[in-house]
């Protein structure tokens, strides 16, 4: 299969830049004397957990039962579902643990522990920590951490496994110096949490921390136990924005076909829209605005100097260009591929990457499935 065979738009993931990256951070987070969980919802892909895991103690996390399901039906068995849950979902958590699925799951408040310990089935918990973010997770000085920690460690079918947080904030960090100084804050709020459960009488045997900026910016990890980072595998225009990554280093693309010339606005029209690039302009807080996505090469990957795609419909984008467009080397029909701003909402529209070798250009295509939903 051949690029013009593809219906068009369809990601298209390099794996050997995929391959590069999970090697670079596997080799980091392990010189810092801790384990890395790769963190799957950016992938949602089998294919790309057996390569996240290389090296690895084989453990990983998720974002949604449905990814939990998806994983375990392919022979994963150590996982943590990094999102709170709420007790409507107890049974389809505890229906994976009785089929041998060792589900670690996410609370920050009473309430939910006293459900866990009501529920009939068979539970592990790690109790979330706000580190800043203020999204969910409580502080780790909180008092209400103490009663979560007590309530789990009576009721007889719920153990209490330890602790996590993520530093999410992170993506508003704009210098090396800012991420390393909030890994630090990220590492204090869980180890100090731990420290107060240990006081009780309950030992940890997970403290970890999450977030791509700080995992890649981390000195110190000393009584972490593991590390949760996830779209560091694929990389975006953001992570690059940010210095967490080398736009060289971004892996996946967008391929798209030019639908339409507009050459009065000097504007080359796509099929690839807000929904198979998302609305997500993350990089208008950078530096430099890659508005939808940049514009690049389908067959080289290399991005068109100036080219951005500049505003998005439901199926059309917009292609503009600070210098004048050469209509006639871009007809209606040739295709381009577009680097996003978030991989994450950018993959969760398509059901399939199309997987190429940028390092071997006779290396046969592959198609790899994704998971979807919740």
């Amino acid at each position: 299969m051949s690029f013009s065979d593809i219906q068009t738009p369809a990601l298209i993931l390099d794996i050997s830049k995929v391959k590069s990256n999970i090697s670079r951070m596997t080799s980091h987070i392990k010189s810092l004397g801790v384990d890395l969980r790769p963190h799957l919802k950016t992938s949602k892909s089998i294919d790309v957990a057996r390569l996240a895991v290389t090296g690895n103690f084989g453990g990983i996390t998720v974002s949604t039962l449905r990814e939990a399901e998806y994983f375990a039906e392919r022979g994963f068995v150590d996982i943590t579902l990094a999102v709170c849950l709420v007790p409507s979902k107890l049974d389809r958590a505890a229906a994976l643990t009785a089929r041998g699925v060792n589900l670690k799951i996410l609370i920050d408040h009473p309430t939910l522990a006293r459900a866990l310990a009501e529920h009939s089935g068979d539970h592990q918990v790690l109790i979330e920590i706000d580190c800043g973010e203020h999204r969910t997770g409580l502080a780790w000085q909180a008092p209400e951490l103490l009663e979560i920690a007590r309530l789990l460690d009576g009721a007889a079918n719920v153990q209490c496994a330890g602790v996590l947080t993520h530093a999410g904030h992170s993506y508003g960090c704009r210098s090396a110096g800012e991420m390393t100084a909030l890994a630090e804050i990220e590492r204090t709020a869980v180890v100090g949490a731990a420290g107060r459960l240990r006081e009780i009488g309950i030992t940890s045997s997970i403290v970890s921390v999450g977030s791509t900026p700080t995992a890649v910016f981390a000195s110190d990890l000393t009584g972490v136990t593991e590390a949760r980072p996830g779209v560091y595998m694929f990389g975006d225009l953001f992570q690059a924005g940010i210095g967490s990554c080398g736009i060289d280093d971004v892996a996946l693309s967008v391929l798209s076909t030019v639908i339409a010339h507009q050459e009065k606005q000097n504007i080359l029209v796509i099929d690839a829209g807000g929904l198979a690039l998302s609305k997500d302009r993350s990089t208008q807080s950078l530096a430099h605005d890659c508005g939808y996505g940049l514009v690049c090469s389908a067959h080289s990957g290399k991005p068109f100097p100036g080219w951005t795609v500049g505003a998005v419909h439901q199926e059309h984008g917009q292609i503009i260009s600070q210098n004048p467009i050469d209509f006639s080397n871009h007809p209606i029909g040739s295709q381009v591929r577009i680097l996003p701003n978030h991989v994450c909402m950018t993959a969760a529209a398509h059901e399939q990457y199309h997987v190429i070798d940028g390092s071997d250009p006779h290396a046969p295509m592959e198609m790899w499935p994704r998971c979807n939903g919740w």
